[in-house]
């Protein structure tokens, strides 16, 4: 049986926090969680080492898209760091060409890492793009794919 490919290629990534819109994204980084290992060794049993799971390590996410209208969006949620911030659960959307949605990420209390714009010269015509990192403290919902 050959495995439906086309559910593997995505073109976007729709990104929202709670009930704003940031807009789509091209590329998505960083998806991922790590089970954080403690070793001990046992006594009187030099040739024995117990790994020990002790807690689950969220990595930042980083998203990156061509500048457009959206871009107000994510500077307008930088700059709300400045009066305070609440924690906001958010959502990735994993996007075919034809906008079928293929996974969701459920991301618990994210807050805004970095932002960083377009290297402009005058001598080079290329895209110009930005990039937002995230960090999350977990996977809500289903958890993705």
């Amino acid at each position: 049986m050959i495995p439906d490919v086309e559910t593997a290629l995505t073109v976007s990534f729709q990104v929202k926090l709670d009930d704003q819109d940031l807009g789509e994204f091209y590329s998505c980084e960083g998806l991922g969680c790590e089970v954080v290992m403690e070793t001990r060794d046992e006594g009187g049993n030099n040739g024995f080492t117990w790994q020990l799971p002790t807690k689950l390590k969220f990595s930042n996410i980083r998203l990156t898209r061509p500048l457009g209208k959206d871009t107000e969006k994510v500077a307008q949620w930088f700059a709300s760091m400045q009066t305070g911030y609440q924690r906001r659960t958010a959502t990735i959307v994993a996007m075919r060409a034809d906008g079928k949605p293929i996974a969701t990420w459920g991301l618990l209390d994210v807050v805004p890492v970095r932002w960083s714009g377009p290297s402009l010269s005058a001598d080079q015509s290329k895209v110009v793009t930005e990039t937002v990192e995230i960090a999350h403290h977990g996977f809500i919902g289903n958890g993705g794919a």
